[in-house]
């Protein structure tokens, strides 16, 4: 469980605007403003050896940093130069949010200005309009997917055709792992049916809205609650999330009433706040590469992994060990056909969307990147899943936004069951997993993933291989113990008892598909001696397990 030291942090990456609309929580003259991204050609006299890693990073981020072999800080990290932003403010701009990743900041003027009058100061490198004043009204164009009334048919489990479900019978339901959802708001969302029990746990344990600067997330648009609802949704019968286990951080980044790059400045904050707080995933069902004024739209070309500035800012979370999975688009009907920015990434896994046949979708967004990368990097059910996003009823949707949530949640429970993986790790071994990976294509890359052959590829790295059937540890403990086995069980029984033969935990898996247990909950018990009998379909035995208080 990560560290809540959010509160503190979110105040420093955001200023709140200071009158907002009832409904839409935007201050009044938002729809009023220009936005200008300043980018600074470095970050002053400030260097690393000026911060402890505990100073701007959580206790999570620092050991997920350590995980994977990064340095706890690195110039990156450093906070934009508050003496560049208040220079910036001194020359008529109002400033919203910063991107250490990127070095630069965002700032609003009721007025345009000539960029070049900023670029003058010495430490702007470039000036960039990234939002004109406009009406709100976004184009009609299916960047959220299609969303109907469900029925009462029997219902889709888009985890059956990935292995997804023996991973949830054996457990691994991404418990101890936090995901953030990057998307456009999530209305109801604590009030839902299917996400009361992620929200009766605590299991949301962090909300902020980029756009607005406000911490309620709830009160506009359900697309990120559809979104959600697909990860931890559990509706008996009906929805079935791929992480129910999995905490959560929710950032409204979009605004749904208009499309700028201002979005993308909005995603980046957000995907540093996740970094900085532990988040070990970010799932992104948002895409981006055609705006309101035509002449900030992307060319195909940028879809290259470099040049978008959110995939960029993509790139740079996964470069400090978090999974970040993105949704293709959904395009490939239409004009554009191609995937959307930050999917071009190329430490993004990308995702395109199946029909329930298995065959891939008239909409999913097709591959290559610009640069000749494999996209999508897999392909996940997307059409007519379960979801809820209105309390009293569940909904069915189509798109690339809902297979991006199978594949990130299954990532998490993947996670769960093997530690010591990296992210880039779980990636490698979900595409390496997949039925196309020896031969890729643009519409479903390396194909469609098998989660239970990726997990044993993981564990032929990471999990311990006993010369016996079974054997456990360590010996003596104090919370927890280990049990390790040289096959997997197919099926497993543990049952503990204290020294007078009473039994003091029971748990029972009908399919277990990990070569690893991990028995917990020992907290509060007395010292002294447990049986702990374990068996499998291939055998069983009794360890004597003495246990210790720290």
């Amino acid at each position: 469980m990560m560290t809540r030291f959010l509160a503190v942090s979110v105040l420093l990456l955001c200023l709140t605007l200071e009158v907002t609309d009832a409904q839409t929580g935007k201050s009044p003259d938002y729809n009023l403003l220009y936005f200008y991204r300043v980018c600074f050609t470095d970050k002053g006299s400030v260097t690393v050896s000026d911060f402890t890693p505990e100073d701007l990073l959580s206790p999570d981020a620092i050991e997920r940093r350590e995980k994977c072999g990064i340095e706890p800080l690195t110039a990156s990290d450093l906070p934009v130069n508050k003496t560049y932003i208040n220079t910036v403010t001194q020359a008529g701009l109002k400033f919203h949010i910063s991107s250490k990743w990127m070095n630069s900041a965002l700032f609003s003027s009721h007025s345009e200005i000539n960029p070049a009058d900023v670029e003058e100061i010495p430490f702007v490198r470039e000036v960039v309009l990234v939002k004109r004043p406009a009406e709100p009204s976004k184009r009609e164009i299916d960047k959220y997917g299609t969303l109907s009334p469900g029925s009462d048919l029997s219902t889709y489990n888009p985890l059956v055709p990935l292995n997804g479900v023996p991973l949830h019978q054996s457990g691994f339901t991404g418990k101890s792992l936090t995901i953030a959802v990057l998307d456009a708001g999530f209305l109801n969302a604590d009030r839902v049916e299917s996400l009361t029990p992620l929200m009766k746990r605590g299991g949301v344990i962090a909300t902020w809205d980029f756009v607005t600067g406000k911490s309620n997330v709830y009160d506009y648009h359900g697309h990120g609650t559809a979104v959600l609802t697909i990860l931890a949704g559990d509706l008996p019968d009906i929805i079935s999330g791929s992480a129910p286990g999995a905490d959560y951080m929710l950032f409204r980044t979009e605004d749904d009433e208009s499309e700028y790059p201002v979005e993308q400045d909005y995603w980046a904050a957000a995907a540093e706040y996740a970094d900085s707080a532990g988040a070990d995933i970010i799932s992104s069902s948002l895409g981006y590469y055609m705006f309101d004024d035509p002449s900030m739209d992307y060319a195909f070309s940028d879809m290259d992994g470099d040049r978008a500035f959110v995939t960029r800012a993509a790139d740079a979370a996964a470069s400090k060990g978090i999974l970040v999975v993105a949704s293709a688009g959904n395009e490939r009907n239409k004009e554009w056909v191609r995937i959307l920015a930050p999917s071009d990434g190329d430490s993004v896994m990308c995702i395109g969307a199946l029909k329930q046949d298995l065959t891939i979708s008239d909409f999913s967004s097709a591959g290559y990147s610009a640069d000749g990368q494999v996209k999508p990097d897999v392909v996940a059910p997307g059409v007519s899943l379960p979801l809820q996003y209105e309390p009293g009823k569940w909904q069915t949707g189509s798109g690339t936004s809902f297979s991006c949530p199978v594949i990130s949640g299954l990532c998490a429970s993947l996670m769960q069951a093997v530690p010591g993986a990296t992210a880039a790790e779980v990636a490698t071994a979900v595409r390496r997993s997949s039925d196309r990976y020896n031969n890729p294509d643009s519409l479903y890359g390396y194909g469609i993933p098998d989660f239970i052959t990726a997990l044993k590829s993981l564990e032929e790295i990471y999990t311990y291989k006993p010369d016996v059937s079974i054997t456990a540890g360590p010996n003596p403990f104090f919370d927890e113990i280990n049990l390790w086995f040289r096959e997997t069980p197919e099926n497993l029984s543990v049952t503990v008892t204290d020294g007078s033969g009473r039994i003091v935990m029971r748990r029972e898996y009908p399919v277990y598909s990990g070569r690893s247990h991990k028995l917990t909950g020992f907290e509060g018990m007395t010292e002294g001696l447990f049986m702990v009998d374990v068996k499998t379909s291939h055998g069983g035995k009794v360890f004597k397990m003495v246990r210790l208080k720290r």
